[in-house]
Protein backbone atom coordinates (compact mmCIF):
# COMPACT_ATOMS: atom_id res chain seq x y z
CA UNK A 1 0.00 0.00 0.00
CA UNK A 2 1.34 3.30 -0.98
CA UNK A 3 1.53 5.89 1.94
CA UNK A 4 0.30 9.35 2.10
CA UNK A 5 3.73 10.95 1.33
CA UNK A 6 3.81 12.12 -2.29
CA UNK A 7 7.12 11.41 -2.97
CA UNK A 8 8.92 13.70 -5.54
CA UNK A 9 10.84 12.50 -8.56
CA UNK A 10 9.51 9.14 -7.61
CA UNK A 11 7.39 6.54 -9.24
CA UNK A 12 3.93 7.89 -7.05
CA UNK A 13 2.76 4.13 -7.11
CA UNK A 14 6.04 3.24 -5.10
CA UNK A 15 5.25 1.87 -1.80
CA UNK A 16 7.85 1.44 0.29
CA UNK A 17 10.97 4.06 0.24
CA UNK A 18 14.42 3.56 2.60
CA UNK A 19 13.99 5.71 5.66
CA UNK A 20 17.14 7.55 6.83
CA UNK A 21 17.08 7.86 10.44
CA UNK A 22 19.75 10.01 11.27
CA UNK A 23 23.52 11.14 10.37
CA UNK A 24 26.75 12.41 11.07
CA UNK A 25 29.19 13.33 8.96
CA UNK A 26 29.34 12.19 5.45
CA UNK A 27 27.46 9.11 6.68
CA UNK A 28 24.11 8.02 7.60
CA UNK A 29 21.99 5.23 9.55
CA UNK A 30 18.66 3.76 8.16
CA UNK A 31 15.91 3.32 10.76
CA UNK A 32 17.05 -0.29 10.56
CA UNK A 33 20.39 0.26 11.45
CA UNK A 34 22.40 0.08 8.45
CA UNK A 35 25.19 2.45 7.91
CA UNK A 36 25.74 4.71 4.81
CA UNK A 37 28.46 6.82 3.04
CA UNK A 38 26.75 9.38 1.78
CA UNK A 39 28.25 10.05 -1.56
CA UNK A 40 25.46 12.52 -2.67
CA UNK A 41 25.56 14.95 0.10
CA UNK A 42 22.47 14.16 0.17
CA UNK A 43 20.94 15.72 -2.75
CA UNK A 44 24.39 17.80 -4.36
CA UNK A 45 23.76 20.41 -1.03
CA UNK A 46 25.25 19.03 2.53
CA UNK A 47 28.71 20.05 2.38
CA UNK A 48 29.81 20.54 5.97
CA UNK A 49 28.52 16.88 6.91
CA UNK A 50 25.08 15.61 9.08
CA UNK A 51 24.18 16.24 12.31
CA UNK A 52 26.27 19.25 13.51
CA UNK A 53 25.18 20.73 17.21
CA UNK A 54 26.95 23.62 16.02
CA UNK A 55 24.38 24.71 13.32
CA UNK A 56 21.24 22.98 15.64
CA UNK A 57 22.73 25.58 18.00
CA UNK A 58 22.86 28.51 15.47
CA UNK A 59 19.19 27.94 14.66
CA UNK A 60 17.94 27.60 17.75
CA UNK A 61 19.72 30.93 19.02
CA UNK A 62 17.66 32.74 16.43
CA UNK A 63 14.28 31.19 17.16
CA UNK A 64 14.79 32.15 20.16
CA UNK A 65 15.08 35.59 19.61
CA UNK A 66 12.89 35.99 16.63
CA UNK A 67 11.91 33.14 13.94
CA UNK A 68 10.93 34.90 11.14
CA UNK A 69 9.60 38.13 9.75
CA UNK A 70 8.31 39.61 6.71
CA UNK A 71 10.80 40.87 4.74
CA UNK A 72 8.30 43.20 2.72
CA UNK A 73 8.27 47.36 2.71
CA UNK A 74 8.76 48.77 5.45
CA UNK A 75 10.50 45.53 7.47
CA UNK A 76 13.93 43.66 7.79
CA UNK A 77 15.95 41.72 10.21
CA UNK A 78 19.75 42.01 10.91
CA UNK A 79 20.28 38.72 10.13
CA UNK A 80 19.29 38.63 6.83
CA UNK A 81 21.10 42.20 6.32
CA UNK A 82 23.99 40.59 7.42
CA UNK A 83 23.42 37.77 5.68
CA UNK A 84 23.28 39.38 2.10
CA UNK A 85 26.48 41.39 3.22
CA UNK A 86 27.89 38.34 3.45
CA UNK A 87 27.31 36.64 0.33
CA UNK A 88 27.57 39.78 -2.05
CA UNK A 89 31.25 40.03 -0.20
CA UNK A 90 32.15 36.23 -1.20
CA UNK A 91 31.02 36.39 -4.92
CA UNK A 92 32.28 37.68 -7.63
CA UNK A 93 30.09 41.05 -8.65
CA UNK A 94 31.25 44.05 -7.56
CA UNK A 95 28.84 46.21 -6.23
CA UNK A 96 26.33 43.02 -5.93
CA UNK A 97 22.81 43.24 -3.99
CA UNK A 98 21.07 39.86 -2.72
CA UNK A 99 17.75 38.92 -3.03
CA UNK A 100 16.54 35.86 -0.79
CA UNK A 101 13.69 33.31 -1.56
CA UNK A 102 13.11 29.46 -0.03
CA UNK A 103 14.76 27.19 -2.93
CA UNK A 104 16.70 27.10 -6.07
CA UNK A 105 13.51 26.78 -7.84
CA UNK A 106 12.48 30.21 -6.46
CA UNK A 107 15.89 31.68 -7.74
CA UNK A 108 15.79 30.83 -11.16
CA UNK A 109 11.92 32.08 -11.27
CA UNK A 110 13.44 34.64 -9.38
CA UNK A 111 16.24 35.28 -11.80
CA UNK A 112 14.29 35.15 -14.66
CA UNK A 113 11.71 37.58 -13.75
CA UNK A 114 13.93 39.91 -12.63
CA UNK A 115 16.11 39.58 -15.86
CA UNK A 116 13.17 40.74 -18.02
CA UNK A 117 12.08 43.45 -15.50
CA UNK A 118 15.38 45.07 -15.51
CA UNK A 119 14.83 45.45 -19.30
CA UNK A 120 11.17 47.16 -19.02
CA UNK A 121 12.68 49.30 -16.54
CA UNK A 122 15.46 50.34 -18.76
CA UNK A 123 13.37 50.94 -21.48
CA UNK A 124 13.64 47.70 -23.66
CA UNK A 125 10.52 45.90 -23.11
CA UNK A 126 10.80 43.76 -26.16
CA UNK A 127 13.48 41.81 -24.49
CA UNK A 128 12.05 39.25 -23.59
CA UNK A 129 13.52 35.86 -25.04
CA UNK A 130 15.41 33.96 -22.41
CA UNK A 131 17.50 31.26 -23.69
CA UNK A 132 18.69 27.86 -21.87
CA UNK A 133 20.49 24.87 -22.75
CA UNK A 134 19.88 20.92 -23.36
CA UNK A 135 20.58 18.92 -20.31
CA UNK A 136 20.25 22.12 -17.76
CA UNK A 137 18.10 21.14 -15.00
CA UNK A 138 16.63 24.63 -13.57
CA UNK A 139 14.06 23.67 -10.86
CA UNK A 140 10.96 22.93 -11.18
CA UNK A 141 8.15 25.89 -10.86
CA UNK A 142 7.00 27.26 -13.99
CA UNK A 143 10.14 29.59 -15.37
CA UNK A 144 12.42 27.02 -14.28
CA UNK A 145 10.57 23.97 -16.06
CA UNK A 146 10.30 26.16 -18.92
CA UNK A 147 13.87 26.85 -19.10
CA UNK A 148 14.63 22.87 -18.86
CA UNK A 149 17.01 20.94 -21.09
CA UNK A 150 15.88 17.58 -19.73
CA UNK A 151 12.99 16.52 -22.05
CA UNK A 152 10.91 14.29 -19.61
CA UNK A 153 11.05 16.91 -16.56
CA UNK A 154 8.66 19.29 -19.32
CA UNK A 155 6.25 16.52 -20.13
CA UNK A 156 2.90 16.29 -19.39
CA UNK A 157 2.78 20.18 -17.56
CA UNK A 158 0.94 21.84 -20.77
CA UNK A 159 1.81 24.94 -22.03
CA UNK A 160 4.96 26.16 -20.70
CA UNK A 161 6.43 29.91 -20.50
CA UNK A 162 6.29 31.74 -23.81
CA UNK A 163 9.88 32.77 -25.19
CA UNK A 164 12.09 30.36 -23.18
CA UNK A 165 14.02 28.67 -25.59
CA UNK A 166 16.27 26.09 -25.61
CA UNK A 167 20.31 25.81 -27.65
CA UNK A 168 22.15 22.85 -27.71
CA UNK A 169 24.74 22.64 -24.45
CA UNK A 170 28.63 23.42 -25.19
CA UNK A 171 27.61 24.48 -28.71
CA UNK A 172 28.70 28.41 -29.16
CA UNK A 173 27.95 28.58 -32.44
CA UNK A 174 24.39 27.24 -32.23
CA UNK A 175 23.90 29.84 -28.99
CA UNK A 176 25.57 32.71 -31.51
CA UNK A 177 23.34 32.06 -34.13
CA UNK A 178 20.20 31.66 -32.19
CA UNK A 179 20.90 35.06 -30.60
CA UNK A 180 21.80 36.72 -33.88
CA UNK A 181 18.06 35.80 -35.26
CA UNK A 182 16.62 37.39 -31.97
CA UNK A 183 19.05 40.18 -31.72
CA UNK A 184 16.91 42.65 -30.24
CA UNK A 185 15.02 40.65 -28.49
CA UNK A 186 17.18 38.40 -25.74
CA UNK A 187 16.56 39.13 -21.97
CA UNK A 188 19.13 36.60 -21.12
CA UNK A 189 21.44 33.64 -21.36
CA UNK A 190 21.03 31.04 -18.17
CA UNK A 191 23.11 28.10 -17.46
CA UNK A 192 24.63 26.09 -15.19
CA UNK A 193 28.85 26.29 -14.61
CA UNK A 194 28.67 22.61 -14.36
CA UNK A 195 25.74 21.02 -15.54
CA UNK A 196 24.53 18.81 -12.65
CA UNK A 197 21.31 17.09 -12.56
CA UNK A 198 21.50 16.60 -16.18
CA UNK A 199 24.40 13.88 -15.40
CA UNK A 200 27.31 16.40 -14.69
CA UNK A 201 29.14 18.16 -17.65
CA UNK A 202 31.83 20.76 -16.99
CA UNK A 203 31.98 23.06 -20.03
CA UNK A 204 34.02 22.78 -22.76
CA UNK A 205 37.13 24.93 -23.02
CA UNK A 206 36.26 28.71 -23.36
CA UNK A 207 32.32 28.22 -23.59
CA UNK A 208 31.53 30.04 -20.74
CA UNK A 209 33.86 33.16 -21.64
CA UNK A 210 31.94 32.61 -25.07
CA UNK A 211 28.53 32.87 -23.62
CA UNK A 212 29.85 36.18 -21.74
CA UNK A 213 30.79 37.74 -24.60
CA UNK A 214 27.91 36.73 -26.80
CA UNK A 215 25.68 38.76 -24.17
CA UNK A 216 27.66 41.45 -24.16
CA UNK A 217 27.47 41.71 -27.86
CA UNK A 218 23.38 41.20 -27.75
CA UNK A 219 22.68 43.32 -24.46
CA UNK A 220 21.37 40.20 -22.62
CA UNK A 221 22.10 39.05 -19.09
CA UNK A 222 23.96 36.25 -18.25
CA UNK A 223 22.40 33.96 -15.58
CA UNK A 224 24.68 31.15 -13.57
CA UNK A 225 22.53 28.78 -12.19
CA UNK A 226 24.87 28.23 -9.37
CA UNK A 227 22.52 26.42 -7.49
CA UNK A 228 25.03 23.17 -7.03
CA UNK A 229 28.38 25.11 -7.59
CA UNK A 230 27.89 27.76 -5.15
CA UNK A 231 29.30 27.99 -1.83
CA UNK A 232 32.41 25.72 -2.21
CA UNK A 233 31.76 22.48 -4.55
CA UNK A 234 34.61 23.31 -6.72
CA UNK A 235 36.90 24.86 -4.16
CA UNK A 236 36.10 28.41 -4.53
CA UNK A 237 32.99 30.47 -3.43
CA UNK A 238 31.34 30.05 -6.78
CA UNK A 239 31.64 28.07 -9.60
CA UNK A 240 31.99 31.49 -12.20
CA UNK A 241 35.14 32.19 -9.83
CA UNK A 242 36.57 28.53 -10.79
CA UNK A 243 36.19 29.67 -14.51
CA UNK A 244 36.68 33.36 -14.26
CA UNK A 245 33.76 34.08 -15.68
CA UNK A 246 31.30 36.70 -14.51
CA UNK A 247 27.63 36.61 -15.26
CA UNK A 248 24.90 39.38 -14.29
CA UNK A 249 23.19 37.48 -12.10
CA UNK A 250 23.64 34.00 -9.82
CA UNK A 251 21.28 32.03 -8.69
CA UNK A 252 22.13 29.89 -5.22
CA UNK A 253 20.77 27.53 -2.75
CA UNK A 254 21.23 23.95 -1.70
CA UNK A 255 25.15 24.75 0.06
CA UNK A 256 24.57 28.48 1.69
CA UNK A 257 22.84 26.40 4.49
CA UNK A 258 24.07 22.57 3.81
CA UNK A 259 20.37 22.19 3.61
CA UNK A 260 20.22 22.42 7.38
CA UNK A 261 17.06 25.09 6.75
CA UNK A 262 15.63 25.61 2.82
CA UNK A 263 17.08 28.65 1.59
CA UNK A 264 17.73 30.45 -2.02
CA UNK A 265 18.26 33.77 -3.59
CA UNK A 266 20.32 35.42 -6.48
CA UNK A 267 23.30 37.98 -6.16
CA UNK A 268 22.63 40.61 -8.79
CA UNK A 269 25.33 43.02 -10.78
CA UNK A 270 24.42 46.64 -10.72
CA UNK A 271 23.91 45.86 -14.37
CA UNK A 272 20.29 44.70 -13.26
CA UNK A 273 20.28 46.54 -10.34
CA UNK A 274 20.45 50.15 -12.02
CA UNK A 275 17.39 49.84 -14.00
CA UNK A 276 14.86 48.90 -10.84
CA UNK A 277 16.81 51.65 -8.62
CA UNK A 278 16.54 54.31 -11.54
CA UNK A 279 12.98 55.31 -10.58
CA UNK A 280 12.59 56.28 -7.20
CA UNK A 281 8.09 55.05 -7.28
CA UNK A 282 8.89 51.78 -8.91
CA UNK A 283 7.95 48.51 -6.54
CA UNK A 284 9.39 45.05 -6.99
CA UNK A 285 5.80 43.47 -7.13
CA UNK A 286 7.88 40.02 -6.26
CA UNK A 287 8.85 38.34 -3.37
CA UNK A 288 8.14 35.41 -0.60
CA UNK A 289 6.48 35.14 2.82
CA UNK A 290 9.65 33.62 3.52
CA UNK A 291 12.14 35.41 1.73
CA UNK A 292 15.04 36.39 4.05
CA UNK A 293 13.49 34.09 6.51
CA UNK A 294 15.59 34.83 10.20
CA UNK A 295 16.16 30.96 11.18
CA UNK A 296 17.62 30.39 7.11
CA UNK A 297 19.34 33.52 7.59
CA UNK A 298 20.96 31.95 10.87
CA UNK A 299 21.63 29.04 9.49
CA UNK A 300 23.49 30.12 6.42
CA UNK A 301 26.08 32.32 8.70
CA UNK A 302 27.02 29.53 10.72
CA UNK A 303 27.32 27.06 7.76
CA UNK A 304 29.61 29.53 6.05
CA UNK A 305 31.50 30.13 9.29
CA UNK A 306 31.87 26.34 9.05
CA UNK A 307 33.31 25.96 5.22
CA UNK A 308 35.78 29.26 6.43
CA UNK A 309 36.93 28.01 9.67
CA UNK A 310 37.39 24.21 8.92
CA UNK A 311 38.95 24.94 5.67
CA UNK A 312 36.54 22.81 3.75
CA UNK A 313 37.17 24.91 0.36
CA UNK A 314 40.50 24.13 0.31
CA UNK A 315 39.92 20.16 0.65
CA UNK A 316 37.64 19.85 -2.11
CA UNK A 317 40.73 19.53 -4.74
CA UNK A 318 42.04 16.42 -3.04
CA UNK A 319 38.54 14.59 -3.10
CA UNK A 320 37.97 15.81 -6.62
CA UNK A 321 41.71 13.99 -7.17
CA UNK A 322 40.62 10.33 -5.17
CA UNK A 323 37.56 10.58 -7.36
CA UNK A 324 38.78 11.21 -10.48
CA UNK A 325 42.12 8.74 -9.96
CA UNK A 326 39.66 5.64 -8.99
CA UNK A 327 36.88 6.26 -11.53
CA UNK A 328 40.01 6.81 -14.37
CA UNK A 329 41.25 3.55 -13.63
CA UNK A 330 37.92 1.87 -13.81
CA UNK A 331 37.56 3.43 -17.10
CA UNK A 332 40.99 2.74 -18.15
CA UNK A 333 40.02 -1.30 -17.93
CA UNK A 334 36.70 -1.13 -19.19
CA UNK A 335 34.64 -1.49 -16.16
CA UNK A 336 32.70 2.03 -17.33
CA UNK A 337 33.16 4.17 -20.48
CA UNK A 338 34.18 7.35 -19.00
CA UNK A 339 34.55 9.86 -16.34
CA UNK A 340 34.00 13.69 -16.46
CA UNK A 341 33.24 16.20 -13.44
CA UNK A 342 35.61 18.87 -11.74
CA UNK A 343 36.08 20.17 -8.42
CA UNK A 344 34.10 17.54 -6.08
CA UNK A 345 31.67 16.75 -8.42
CA UNK A 346 31.60 13.73 -10.66
CA UNK A 347 29.99 11.26 -12.90
CA UNK A 348 30.91 7.63 -13.85
CA UNK A 349 29.78 7.03 -17.30
CA UNK A 350 28.85 3.58 -18.16
CA UNK A 351 28.70 0.87 -21.11
CA UNK A 352 25.44 0.65 -22.87
CA UNK A 353 25.26 -2.84 -21.18
CA UNK A 354 24.80 -1.16 -17.71
CA UNK A 355 22.45 0.47 -15.75
CA UNK A 356 22.82 3.35 -13.15
CA UNK A 357 19.84 2.20 -10.73
CA UNK A 358 21.06 -1.33 -10.77
CA UNK A 359 24.07 0.23 -9.51
CA UNK A 360 22.91 2.70 -7.07
CA UNK A 361 20.66 -0.24 -5.79
CA UNK A 362 23.83 -2.71 -5.24
CA UNK A 363 25.76 0.07 -3.46
CA UNK A 364 23.27 0.98 -0.86
CA UNK A 365 23.27 -2.70 -0.03
CA UNK A 366 27.44 -2.52 -0.06
CA UNK A 367 27.08 0.48 2.41
CA UNK A 368 27.23 3.74 0.05
CA UNK A 369 25.26 6.31 -1.51
CA UNK A 370 25.42 7.36 -5.48
CA UNK A 371 23.09 9.00 -7.74
CA UNK A 372 21.98 7.24 -10.53
CA UNK A 373 21.10 9.77 -13.65
CA UNK A 374 20.71 8.14 -17.30
CA UNK A 375 23.79 6.67 -18.34
CA UNK A 376 25.95 7.50 -15.45
CA UNK A 377 26.21 7.70 -11.59
CA UNK A 378 27.31 10.49 -9.81
CA UNK A 379 29.34 11.65 -6.45
CA UNK A 380 28.69 14.61 -4.87
CA UNK A 381 29.82 13.68 -1.37
CA UNK A 382 30.38 16.22 1.54
CA UNK A 383 33.01 18.03 2.18
CA UNK A 384 34.14 16.56 5.67
CA UNK A 385 34.12 13.53 3.98
CA UNK A 386 37.28 11.13 5.15
CA UNK A 387 39.73 9.40 3.04
CA UNK A 388 38.59 5.92 4.56
CA UNK A 389 35.08 6.81 4.10
CA UNK A 390 36.08 8.00 0.06
CA UNK A 391 37.50 4.45 -0.42
CA UNK A 392 34.33 2.48 1.09
CA UNK A 393 32.29 4.73 -1.21
CA UNK A 394 34.59 4.09 -4.65
CA UNK A 395 35.25 0.77 -3.81
CA UNK A 396 31.72 -0.34 -2.86
CA UNK A 397 30.96 1.44 -6.67
CA UNK A 398 33.40 -0.52 -8.26
CA UNK A 399 32.11 -3.63 -6.81
CA UNK A 400 28.61 -2.71 -8.31
CA UNK A 401 30.02 -1.05 -11.85
CA UNK A 402 31.96 -4.95 -12.27
CA UNK A 403 28.44 -7.06 -11.63
CA UNK A 404 29.72 -8.27 -8.05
Amino acid sequence: MVGRFLHPFAKPARESFLTIARGKGAKVWTSDGRELVDGMASLWYCAIGHGRSDMADAVARQMSTIEAYSAFDPFTTDVADALTERIAALSPIDNARVFLCGSGSESIDTAMKLARLAHVQAGHPEKTLIISRTRGYHGTNYGGTSAQGIAPNKAGYGQLLEDVVQVDADDAEAMSVLMSKNAGRIAAVIAEPVQGAGGVFPPTDGYLRDLRRLCDQHGAYLIFDEVITGFGRLGTWFGSQYFDVTPDMITFAKAVTSGYVPLGGVVLAQSVCAPLESDPSFILRHGYTYSGHAVACAAAHANIDALQNEGLLGRVQHIGQRIETALSALAADGTIAGVRGCGAVWAAALRADQDAMAIRDRMLELGAITRAINDANTFCPPLVITDDELDTLLDAFATAASGR
